[in-house]
């Protein structure tokens, strides 16, 4: 019934819990998965600030955010290969985590999205994560959550 899970993941240690219930849920079922990191250029923290930061501290904040968000799909897809799992990758620049997950289901066309029910951000909300509420509110798929 799954054969392509997309798996959102941020790097945080519930995402990477996710990542190797994720795995065994596809290798289990033969599915393929394609990893999904969206990330910020620039780190929420300095918007404010950014008339005093020298050109290039913003460009070594890009490369950093961009390195940072390769390993996080590195590592994913490291733990998917030792499992024999088919994997791919993909990351986005974007503020909105919930809106770059269901805009990469769209382009990606998975048969369910497989996410943590928290991570970095979600902390504040009680049950779910707030990112992955609003996912399973907006998602014309099915997504399962992974505690």
């Amino acid at each position: 019934m799954f054969e392509h899970l997309l798996v959102p993941i941020d790097g945080s240690p519930q995402s990477l819990r996710a990542v190797d219930g994720a795995v065994a849920f596809a290798r289990e079922r033969g599915a393929r998965i394609t990893f999904f990191h969206a990330r910020s250029n620039v780190p929420i923290s300095i918007y404010g600030v950014g008339e005093l930061i020298n050109p290039d501290t913003l460009q070594d904040l890009i490369n950093a955010a961009k390195e940072s968000s390769d390993q996080i799909l590195g590592q994913a897809l490291e733990v998917a290969k030792a499992a024999g799992v088919a994997a791919t990758a993909d990351g986005v620049v974007d503020d909105l985590p919930a809106e770059a997950i269901l805009a990469a289901a769209e382009q990606h066309r998975p048969d369910l999205i497989f996410m943590s029910s928290h991570g970095r951000r979600g902390l504040s909300a009680l049950l779910l994560g707030s990112q992955t509420q609003r996912v399973i509110t907006k998602a014309s798929l099915p997504v399962l959550v992974y505690r």
